[in-house]
């Protein structure tokens, strides 16, 4: 490599694109098209980074795999920060392969980081945990030893495990100081801020609360049977019972939990469960069919016994019974947590996301536009959804070490 790309790579290292693109704005070779890439995805103009990206990846020969990765690698992290989940996964472990095969750890590492990074967005856990086994962060630049606890940090947030994650958090501050750069400590402070950010409300028969994450770690451990409407379960200690696809039984337990100690009239029941305003026998028999499969269903944990006003839960083995409810509930509220992050996300990245029907994605973000809570812009396949007004989303997008030519 020449002075001006050693120089335009070290700059971006820092986290300075400006000074990289002062040395070399107006050039066209591979190398130079592949750092001026990667510098105007650090200013945030993604559409001429991935232009540029794919313009250096055809400039290089056929004897330069490495650089083409590095540049597929580039390209996956900027599809990553665009919300853009149908990028092919596929690319990125090829392109980390043959990373690996030519000795460049360092980007090798890099490409797993992203696989990590969208793995934890689209809520596959048990994959990125496998694959976090496999990747040890001690040989790891600064830069991307941050990021790489910031993956270990979402992972133990999402696990309910709030020690692990402030410890994640810690090691990813350091590095992130160590490595110099703005936008990933930015980014480290978001993640802490979000851990001291409400996570849940709690329900009782003394009334309601917000709580913090690991209030609701401590409430999964203190001994209460804890009817979970954030994830649509039934727990007490490590026995949970799913009723994520039993809508109905779901409802009548939610009611049953937040009226316990106390029983709930049949005709509350019938309304929150069926929604119906005028019961009649037909609506009584359901009633009474559905009691009994949510009986069978809990039966490991509580009893659901009948009272002359209706029903009631009565527990043999709990101190209490609580219900963990979202912050905030509406219709809607799954996809206005992912668009919370103030990034622009197409329709098909939400329902890959969500693990819902397309239709239904476009359905919510309707309704959600007539309400005024999101907006879109562009057409057709271009066409995104944002939350307004759309925060600062700060970007780590680095390619470390080596740089395409060298």
């Amino acid at each position: 490599m020449d002075s001006l790309i050693t120089a335009a790579a070290r700059a971006l290292t820092a986290g300075d694109p400006l000074g990289a693109l002062k040395r070399i704005a107006l050039r066209d070779d591979a190398p130079a098209l592949a750092l001026r890439g990667i510098a105007m995805a650090q200013l945030g103009d993604f559409v001429r980074a991935k232009a540029l990206l794919k313009s250096a990846a055809r400039a290089f020969g056929p004897r330069e795999a490495v650089a083409r990765a590095r540049c597929i690698v580039a390209e996956a992290e900027i599809a990553l920060v665009c919300r853009d989940l149908t990028w092919p996964p596929n690319a990125l472990e090829a392109a980390r392969a043959t990373l690996d095969a030519h000795g460049d750890l360092v980007n090798a590492a890099h490409a797993r980081n992203l696989e990590l990074r969208r793995f934890l967005l689209i809520g596959r856990l048990d994959e990125a945990e496998r694959l976090l086994s496999v990747l040890t962060p001690s040989p790891l630049p600064p830069a991307l030893k941050a990021a790489h606890e910031l993956v270990v940090a979402g992972i133990a947030i999402r696990r309910l495990q709030t020690k692990a994650a402030y410890a994640a958090l810690m090691r990813a501050e350091t590095a992130a100081r160590d490595a110099g750069i703005p936008a990933l400590i930015t980014e480290v402070n978001n993640a802490y801020a979000a851990l001291k950010t409400p996570a849940a409300r709690m329900i009782t028969h003394n009334g309601e609360r917000l709580i913090l994450l690991e209030e609701v770690e401590g409430l999964l451990m203190s001994g209460a049977l804890v009817v979970d409407a954030c994830r649509n379960v039934v727990r007490y200690g490590n026995v949970v019972v799913s009723l994520a696809t039993r809508p109905v039984l779901f409802a009548l337990a939610r009611a049953l939990g937040e009226a316990w100690p106390g029983d709930v009239p049949r005709t509350t029941l019938l309304a929150r469960a069926f929604r119906a305003r005028h019961a009649d026998e037909s609506h009584r028999a359901r009633l009474r069919v559905e009691i009994g499969r949510l009986r069978a269903e809990l039966r490991s944990l509580v009893e659901v016994k009948a009272t002359k006003q209706g029903f009631v839960l009565e527990l043999g083995h709990s101190r209490e019974v609580v219900v963990l409810a979202p912050p905030v509930e509406e219709p809607h509220a799954a996809v206005l947590a992912l668009l919370a992050d103030g990034e622009a996300w197409s329709s098909t990245a939400l329902a890959i996301a969500l693990g819902a029907g397309p239709r239904t994605v476009q359905r919510a973000l309707e309704l959600l536009a007539k309400e005024g809570k999101v907006q879109s812009f562009g057409r057709g396949r271009a066409r995104r959804w944002v939350t307004p007004p759309v925060p600062d989303f700060p970007t780590t997008l680095l390619l470390p070490g080596p740089l395409p030519g060298g």
